[in-house]
């Protein structure tokens, strides 16, 4: 795993990636690598004009890229049933699901359904997204699904007593609280999925400190102008962010449940590295709670199949 770059992503043909957030950022250079290494890509995108740019841009870069554009709100659940169906009816194939999409502390704001929006697109949209299509993915070749997390999930809790930040908001622990979401999901998706012998892996992946436009679209204010500072002196560039998510959803020697992030100090920089997890993000009773509220909240329960049915 030493110094590992996308020098070393093997032949992706025949590999269907499914990059939600694909127009700008990490998803976009993650859509782009696997797209130089003969996969078919289908980059999500809310804005048809950014991800028809997007697409141009891949194009220019890489002549024959397999890659094309799918709309989808992750701000609305509707919108995300909406979508997994249009996959599963039209019979797209799905190898791997990068759950990449993400909101980064924003004024409070509200997704369609009413939830912390922080909480629902980066959590809530990326369970029901995996749930809708985990049969399709099971079907798949060497299927994973990897769920971007971040360093921050080690401040995050699940405000179960205040969930959408009603009683009191706070951009940066809620922030935290969707991607402690993320890695319990993540952990959780793997446990239950080796549980019934499911050949989809789960794997986590964070960027450390990588500069994209993520920190500068939400955060306002004096929060903004700090962000940009970092941005500029002291985080790494986002093509060295994105190599993490790419050895999770790449690698041929990955295990599912394992977390992908910088090996630099403090993880915030680096080469991709095995890292772990907070341990309360390994608390299997909060997992649970936390997948039967996912469940309740977006009326959607993954069908992850029996020991029995998936020996057979």
């Amino acid at each position: 795993m030493a110094f590992w770059t996308t020098r070393d992503i093997a032949d992706q043909t025949g590999r269907t990636f499914l990059v939600t957030g694909a127009n700008s950022g990490l998803g976009y250079l993650t859509s782009l690598e696997v797209a130089r290494r003969g996969a078919h890509v289908l980059m999500t995108a809310r804005n048809q004009t950014k991800g028809i740019q997007a697409i141009q841009r891949i194009r220019s870069l890489v002549p024959d890229a397999k890659v094309e554009l799918r709309l989808l709100d992750l701000a609305d659940l509707a919108a995300v049933k909406s979508f997994a169906q249009q996959i599963i009816d039209d019979g797209t194939p799905v190898d791997v699901l990068v759950n990449n999409a993400g909101v980064m502390m924003p004024p409070r704001s509200l997704t369609r359904q009413g939830f912390e929006m922080q909480f629902g697109v980066n959590h809530l949209a990326h369970f029901a997204l995996t749930a809708l299509l985990i049969e399709r993915l099971q079907k798949g070749n060497d299927p994973r699904v990897v769920t971007l997390s971040s360093d921050l999930h080690k401040r995050g809790r699940i405000h179960y007593e205040d969930l959408d930040g009603a009683k009191k908001y706070g951009r940066i622990s809620f922030y935290a609280q969707s991607k402690f979401a993320n890695t319990l999901f993540g952990l959780e998706l793997d446990r239950r999925l080796r549980a019934v012998g499911n050949p989809v892996r789960s794997l986590l992946a964070h960027p450390g400190y990588a500069a994209t436009n993520l920190q500068l679209s939400g955060p306002t204010g004096f929060l903004n102008v700090f962000m940009r500072i970092g941005n500029r002196f002291i985080a790494q560039s986002a093509e060295m962010g994105v190599l993490n998510q790419l050895y999770a959803a790449t690698e041929p020697g990955v295990e599912s449940g394992q977390f992908i992030g910088p090996d630099g100090r403090n993880e915030m920089k680096g080469y991709p590295t095995l890292v772990q997890p907070i341990g309360a993000a390994q608390d299997i009773a909060d997992a649970g709670r936390l997948w039967r509220l996912s469940e309740e909240l977006t009326n959607v329960r993954p069908d992850l199949g029996t020991l029995s049915e998936q020996v057979g």
